[in-house]
């Protein structure tokens, strides 16, 4: 019987609560860093968001969608 290990990964703390940071639909840049290069937005768990932020990083890219700020998908 193999003898598995399990690695303990730090906890992700969210980077809005911790900076401060509001999340603005104008902020293109800003909102990149939480769209994978296919455009669908990143889960908490991977980006380490609160729930109130990811609720609200998902409205405002949504919004920035609508008005072209942000591509719904890259260009092939």
């Amino acid at each position: 019987m193999a003898v598995i290990k399990k690695r303990f990964q730090k906890k992700k703390v969210c980077r809005f609560c911790v900076d401060k940071i509001d999340i603005d639909y104008k902020d293109a840049k800003l909102l990149r860093q939480f769209i994978t290069e296919r455009g669908k937005i990143m889960p908490r768990r991977l980006t380490g968001t609160c729930a109130k932020h990811q609720r609200n990083l998902a409205a405002a890219v949504k919004t920035a969608r609508i008005i072209a700020l942000v591509p719904f998908t890259l260009n092939k």
